[in-house]
């Protein structure tokens, strides 16, 4: 038997903080009840009867607490229908751990609070105890037995921040069965490249974390000698106009006599939650008017034990005339004593509140992932997430872990809406129809960062259009500077007039389009220039009073690689401007992830053997002098004969459609100064 192989996968379960609703004198929490799931639009389709009835969808963690109130009864006449305990296989999958449930609870929590879909039914499969190890196995098995159970969608709410070809042959085969498939981006940001399996794979929409629409959309963003930290704006803290910078002092507890042998006129200031005398009532406001008063321009408050809080500035005892005067944050207790003991005479700090639910949090984990695809897919609210906990509680909690639960019981409206749609158009559904995201300067955030943008399920529930591929990257260089493209479109109502599509992209980059057989948008781009580097940009159509956003990745490389099959094999010709001495080109499966590499010189000719019908994404990498060059292609292989064909047995019969839709990746694009540019009005 083949043996268990346990992953440090991170169980997205408390991100950067859990929030109790215990009431505690000096941060009393209010109950922000509801906030996330309307702030993403689930009330247009509850005004028209759409709440999940008749979707199943599994829960892939650390079981569910089918005992709560919210979630309650297991078997069919109960919330949670069915599941499996992989960990203790003669026992139902009752949680022990709290994970489980809370993702269940954003998804379809239907009693005191109500989640995305609140109809919609749970089957539990528990594949880890305490939310820590899990094994690679017990994944598969739990995404093999969802597909038996004949779920309509499966969440995976887990990962690990490396890759596992296993687990991602796995959530193929869930969706070659039809089944919507939303995994978590993970935990691991703001570092870039920090999304593992199974957020990495393809076909799955991959979903990272924004801010949630409570205490005023407040968001903050502190860094300390270009250093971000993850701080939490305290309610009743006054915003900013722009950032604040200033010298960096710690000033003990907040104290009077904390400020009196210290100057922080102009600074921003640290101290510690609570008092060094025992008893004492040390309240926020009392170290916001102490800092005030001592010239500081902002307060940072950390945590006295471990963990983060949110505090409040307003309270039941102040002072009747008390109005906070400076911004107030609240800082991990780790993170508090890092920056306490790293303090220095030249250590600056630069604090910004500003009001944007949709502010991408600091911990969601960011692409790229590949450089044929783009992840993470989209963003849903995934900080201060008030949803169900284990022994019939709630709690507020944060992490990619529930951005990805609003996703999945999105898609389960959808699905009962639109039960004959495929997954890969629920996807282009739920992935065309987002708001855009920005930064605390008006920029909008990355793809890398924020995919296509924030879940809206409104705008996705009044969509009439599939557009396919919903993103797309492409690829030129400087001896090929023009890429055709073609978008398959198909009206869910059969309405087609209307269409104006335009382009938001760089100045050397010119546009054109046409709509051919009445729902095929072909694109046509021409770069000029040598702006050679990664772009971005965004294709929108306006169809029926809905604007569809349709970003893309544009590579542009100075060399290039060509490629053409024959008989079995892949051969290879490298090309670039300057004198090049050596290339190492991967050639990729896109069906699993498989790769192989072959070496290239002037003088020697590269080819590569291929055993099976598939797209090829081929990466090489180019030496010219001491410095390497990228260049990319892609190549769809459909005409091998059997012989060929087949030969691997673990590799997933149906192939996956890499670019969401059969495309041909001719050229590439380029983008840096951004303008708008209608390209064709139908």
């Amino acid at each position: 038997m083949k043996s268990s192989v346990i992953f440090s996968l991170l169980i997205l379960f408390t991100g950067i903080f859990v929030l109790s609703q215990t009431f505690q004198s000096e941060n009393e929490i209010r109950t922000y009840l509801q906030r996330s799931v309307p702030f993403v639009g689930t009330e247009i389709p509850r005004m028209e009867g759409i709440d999940g009835a008749g979707i199943k969808v599994a829960v892939i963690d650390t079981g569910v607490d089918f005992n709560h109130p919210d979630l309650f009864g297991w078997g069919p006449d109960g919330k949670v229908i069915g599941g499996y305990n992989f960990i203790h296989e003669d026992q139902l999958p009752m949680d022990t751990n709290g994970h489980g449930t809370q993702v269940a609870g954003v998804i379809a929590a239907d009693g005191e609070i109500k989640g995305v879909a609140p109809k919609a039914k749970i089957l539990a499969y528990k594949v880890s105890e305490n939310g820590e190890g899990v094994s690679s196995d017990l994944i598969i098995k739990a995404i093999e037995k969802a597909i038996e159970d004949d779920v309509d969608i499966i969440n995976i709410s887990l990962g690990v921040n490396k890759t596992n070809a296993s687990i991602d042959r796995a959530v193929n085969h869930a969706l070659e069965r039809e089944i919507f498939v939303v995994t978590a981006a993970g935990n691991d940001g703001p570092a870039v490249k920090t999304i593992g399996s199974p957020g990495k794979n393809f076909g799955s929409v991959t979903v990272g974390a924004t801010y949630n629409n409570l205490t005023s959309s407040m968001v903050a963003t502190l860094e300390i000698d270009e250093k971000p930290y993850t701080v939490i704006p305290m309610v009743g803290s006054p915003k900013l106009e722009k950032p604040i910078t200033g010298k960096l002092i710690f000033a003990g507890y907040g104290k009077t006599k904390d400020f009196k042998d210290i100057d922080v006129k102009d600074a921003v200031v640290i101290v510690e939650r609570g008092s060094d005398v025992e008893g004492e009532m040390l309240y926020f406001s009392i170290k916001e008017e102490n800092a005030a008063n001592a010239g500081a321009k902002a307060l940072m408050v950390y945590n006295n034990i471990d963990g983060i809080f949110l505090g409040e500035l307003i309270h039941q005892f102040i002072k009747p005339e008390y109005k906070p005067r400076i911004p107030v944050v609240s800082l991990d207790r780790g993170d508090g004593l890092k920056i306490k003991e790293s303090i220095e005479s030249t250590t600056n700090a630069t604090l910004n509140l500003f009001y944007n639910p949709d502010f991408v949090t600091h911990f969601s984990s960011r692409g790229p992932v590949s450089p044929f695809y783009i992840k993470p897919d989209l963003v849903a609210p995934g900080a201060y997430i008030n949803t169900t906990q284990s022994n019939g509680g709630y709690n507020f909690t944060s992490g990619t872990s529930y951005a990805a639960p609003h996703v999945s019981g999105a898609a389960a409206l959808l699905l009962q809406k639109n039960p004959e749609l495929h997954h890969h158009e629920i996807k282009s559904l739920l992935l065309t129809t987002v708001k855009p995201v920005s930064d605390a300067y008006g920029q909008e955030f990355s793809i890398h960062e924020a995919g296509a943008g924030r879940l809206d399920i409104g705008n996705a529930f009044g969509a009439k259009l599939i557009i396919e591929p919903p993103n797309f990257v492409a690829i030129v260089s400087s001896d090929d500077k023009i890429v055709e493209k073609q978008f398959e479109l198909k009206s869910i109502d059969g309405t087609w007039s209307g269409f104006d599509v335009t382009f938001d992209g760089p100045e050397f980059v010119e546009f054109g389009g046409l709509l051919d057989n009445g729902n095929i948008l072909k694109i046509k781009m021409t770069v000029s220039g040598d702006d050679y580097g990664d772009h971005e940009g965004v294709m929108m159509i306006s169809h029926g009073g809905i604007q569809y956003r349709v970003p893309f990745l544009l590579h542009y490389t100075e060399g290039s690689v060509s490629v053409n099959q024959q008989n079995g094999k892949l051969f290879f010709d490298i090309y670039h401007p300057e004198e090049w001495s050596f290339a190492k080109i991967s050639v990729i499966n896109s069906k699993d992830g498989k790769t192989e590499t072959v070496t290239a010189t002037p003088f020697k000719n590269a080819s590569i053997k291929i055993n099976e019908n598939a797209e090829y994404w081929i990466d090489a990498k180019i030496r010219v002098g001491g410095n390497s060059s990228n260049a990319y292609n892609i190549i769809k292989i459909s005409s091998l004969s059997e012989k060929y064909n087949g030969l691997d047995m673990d590799i997933p019969e149906k192939q996956i459609s890499i670019i969401a839709g059969a495309v041909v990746m001719i050229g590439i694009i380029g983008l840096v100064a951004k303008r708008k540019q209608s390209i064709v009005e139908v």
